[in-house]
């Protein structure tokens, strides 16, 4: 075990300490610094591309949970034909492998004549963060005390009412953690962003990408520890969420 865990994280642990590293080669260590910080951020194209991949991210990530979460409380509350089969479906979906989706994807978009570009990435992003969305909140809505909602009916509140009033306020932690799980898949995908988007969009995971196939360098380190951070932080924050859910 402490082998597969030394192979795991030590690539990430030199890829972090490159990134402040002055030598230019992370052969040698040459001094701590954060020009490869200041080289990123004075980087009009790399930092187009990250402002795309938040506009993507954020879009993305809010689409997702708005219908993964009508669909969660739609899978628990109501009875309705191919429900069991809507239910497997999202669990296969997790389970499919992302070259798969990125592939269906761009076959889809291509028969219906959509232009690749940024409406192209955020459906495909939507599409691979939906289920991921409707788990989390659909787990939460399993916990309810029916009878709290079957007391609200009684009382002749209205569905929409107990949604507002009742289901939501008690699902949110689920619904906030389901918004940064998605928002950290789709800011770091290559995959899937490969293959949906056009050349007049880039996104800071393909840039990087782009930079790697010439070689690693020390502004590439610094972007990947960026990406890196934010990812945990975000992580870290939805597993705390849905633990104070339960």
């Amino acid at each position: 075990m402490g082998l597969i865990l030394t192979l795991i994280y030590i690539p990430i642990l030199v890829l972090v300490v490159n990134s402040f590293n002055a030598s230019k080669y992370g052969i040698k260590w040459g001094g701590f610094t954060f020009k490869w910080y200041e080289k990123f951020w004075n980087n009009d194209g790399l930092m187009t591309a990250a402002l795309n991949s938040l506009t993507v991210s954020i879009v993305a990530a809010t689409v997702a949970t708005i219908i993964g979460t009508l669909a969660a409380v739609a899978l628990h509350r109501y009875q309705f034909k191919g429900k069991a089969l809507l239910s497997s479906m999202v669990f296969v979906s997790m389970l499919t492998p992302e070259i798969v989706m990125a592939i269906s994807l761009l076959i889809v978009f291509m028969a219906l004549g959509i232009k690749l570009g940024f409406v192209s990435l955020v459906i495909g992003h939507i599409t691979f963060c939906l289920p991921f969305v409707i788990v989390a909140v659909y787990s939460r809505l399993k916990g309810f005390d029916m009878k709290m909602l079957e007391a609200a009916r009684d009382l002749g509140a209205s569905e929409s009412s107990i949604f507002w009033k009742i289901i939501l306020p008690l699902a949110l932690p689920a619904v906030a953690a389901g918004w940064l799980l998605s928002f950290t898949l789709s800011l770091d995908d290559v995959i899937v962003s490969a293959f949906v988007t056009g050349p007049g969009y880039e996104i800071l995971p393909l840039k990087v990408y782009s930079m790697v196939r010439v070689g690693v360098s020390p502004e590439v380190n610094a972007i990947s520890t960026i990406l890196l951070v934010v990812s945990l932080v975000l992580v870290i924050v939805s597993q705390l969420l849905l633990r104070e859910d339960k």
